[in-house]
């Protein structure tokens, strides 16, 4: 067995006397990309990787991990490998990218490692003495279900592939393999096993922690969000709250109402868009009997409740001109005239306003009275999108998923690739469209995890554009995509010349591992990443309803 980090190189202070990764300012280190010499590689015939190393390329890589921006836990990896250059060119690489790494020369030292340390990455051939690469990976992927495998070998074929991904290895490198392709894959492999953990953490997290009232979240926008919102929910100033449609503005406002010194009273939210104009300023300021055909008896306005309590303006830029003074004038003389009478009412609410609009550009388009702007906007507050906090997409997936098995009774988890393409989407509609989604994977889903085939279609054709370019920029490096499309090859369906639609090499991706695993249509499933039935919907708009045919 053979421990490291290992002595130090080129006057380089030891590995053992400082932190692996070089942490941050906040103790975390970082993964980095190392700067590749050309023509650097690791392979049986090229000799030891960091011998070959200029002491500058070791120094640049030592620095990169001290400098990135992307900061991850003390990640432990296991090198095994039964060439002893490479195992040593592997280890010391992945020690100066701040893993913690021990090594192993044989399947038979690798388990008694695994049994009693627990390793959150490993790097392993596939041809080992002592049993061989894959039935330890099988042992891995059961000792250590979250941790990330990466299989290395000189004798790469499309079977050994399918199967190492079957089994659970999350990348494939091929010897002989560049420094670049090897830093590359580790920073991947990192940044994904780091992510897996956020999200696991995130769905304990929620379950004792539920953000502020109605509000999840913990990102850098949201905590700022939060502190505004303690100081203003103690006072009575009117809030104008802005964001795009979806981001949750009425949730933002109940928030402020619940932590109020009105939390025992009403809240009322008025949609302003949705009523016509007499309905609202009868809602809003009341009238006397006899005001206008049909007001048999006298109604006061929400403005003047007896019950007092907040009053919520959504969409305040809908409301009319003309309105818009009377709101104005109400809010200003602190009291409401009703319609049709003459005695004034006291205001005893809480005003909030919402809009998605530029209500500054209205106000210079002549289209919102100036004078009211100022007045809602006594405290401004900015909804951010769900674009601009991704990292709390995991932990309101879970929120929204825990409410679907409460009104459902059916438990549902989601898989690591769907929380990834989740993460990685736009979601222009925002929480609403978020809410949407999660529904929708919940009544189509086969079984009790949730996989990134049962999202709806923009959401996986993210995750298929990112997998080309991936397979692109790194050749040589074959992860599930890079063997599905060589699976779709081996079916001889050429790569077309010009642009391929999402649809065509989702298409080919499916039908290519189908015919690679000889029309094994459940293990295709599971391979794919995608649920049962969403694999049969797919056959069957492909109008296929018999056996794929396998070349057998």
């Amino acid at each position: 067995m053979h421990m490291k980090p290992r002595p130090s190189i080129d006057g380089l202070p030891p590995d053992s006397s400082r932190t692996p990764g070089s942490a941050s300012a906040s103790g975390t280190p970082s993964l980095a990309t190392a700067r590749p010499t050309a023509g650097v590689g690791v392979g049986a015939a090229s000799g030891l990787l960091v011998g070959m190393a200029s002491r500058e390329q070791l120094r640049d890589l030592q620095v990169s991990a001290v400098t990135a921006t992307y900061k991850t836990a003390s990640l432990h990896l296991l090198v095994v490998d039964d060439d002893e250059s490479i195992r040593q060119a592997c280890s010391e690489i992945a020690t100066q990218m701040g893993f913690v790494v021990v090594s192993a020369e044989s399947a038979t030292e690798a388990r008694a490692i695994l049994k009693h340390q627990r390793m959150d990455m490993i790097l392993m051939d596939l041809k080992l003495p002592g049993g061989g690469g894959l039935p330890l990976l099988e042992e891995v992927k059961s000792l250590h279900p979250e941790a990330g495998v990466v299989v290395m070998t000189a004798f790469a074929t499309v079977s050994s592939a399918v199967e190492a991904m079957r089994i659970g290895a999350g990348d494939y490198l091929t010897k002989p393999f560049s420094l670049e392709e090897l830093t590359t894959i580790l920073d991947r492999t990192g940044r994904r096993v780091v992510f897996d953990a956020e999200s696991r953490r995130l769905r304990e997290k929620l379950r004792a922690q539920k953000g502020m009232g109605h509000l999840i979240g913990s990102s850098p926008e949201m905590e700022k969000l939060y502190r505004i919102l303690s100081k203003v929910a103690g006072s009575t100033h009117p809030v104008m709250i802005l964001g795009e449609a979806g981001t949750g503005k009425e949730r933002v406002a109940r928030t402020i109402h619940f932590n109020g010194p009105n939390s025992t009273a009403p809240f009322v939210p008025v949609d302003c868009g949705s009523l016509l104009p007499a309905l609202i300023e009868s809602e809003l300021f009341g009238h006397v009997k006899g005001a206008f055909p049909g007001a048999m008896r006298a109604k006061d306005g929400l403005l003047s409740a007896p019950t007092g309590g907040t009053l919520f303006l959504d969409e305040i830029g809908e409301l009319p001109l003309d309105l818009q003074a009377k709101l104005l004038r109400a809010l200003q003389e602190r009291e409401v005239r009703p319609m049709g009478g003459t005695t004034p009412a006291p205001i005893t609410v809480r005003v909030l306003a919402a809009t998605n609009r530029d209500l500054s550009a209205m106000v210079d388009q002549g289209r919102f009275r100036r004078d009211l702007y100022f007045r809602l906007n006594v405290v401004n507050l900015r909804i951010p999108a769900l674009r601009d906090r991704r990292q709390d997409i995991p932990e309101l997936a879970q929120y929204v998923l825990d409410r679907v098995q409460r009104e459902t009774g059916v438990f549902h988890t989601f898989s690591d690739d769907a929380l990834r393409a989740m993460t990685a989407y736009d979601w222009p509609g925002n929480l609403r469209e978020l809410e949407s989604a999660i529904e929708r994977a919940c009544a189509l889903s086969s079984g009790p995890v949730v996989h990134m085939g049962d999202l709806p279609t923009q959401l996986q054709s993210v995750a298929l554009r990112e997998a080309p370019v991936a397979a692109a920029a790194h050749p040589p490096v074959a992860g599930e995509a890079a063997a599905n499309a060589f699976a779709a090859s081996q079916e001889g369906i050429a790569a077309p010349a010009g642009i391929v639609s999402i649809a065509e090499m989702e298409k080919h991706a499916i039908l290519g591992t189908i015919r690679q695993l000889k029309g094994d249509k459940l293990m295709a499933a599971k391979l794919l990443g995608i649920g049962k039935t969403t694999l049969y919907r797919k056959l069957k708009e492909y109008g296929i309803t018999e056996d794929i045919e396998t070349g057998d």
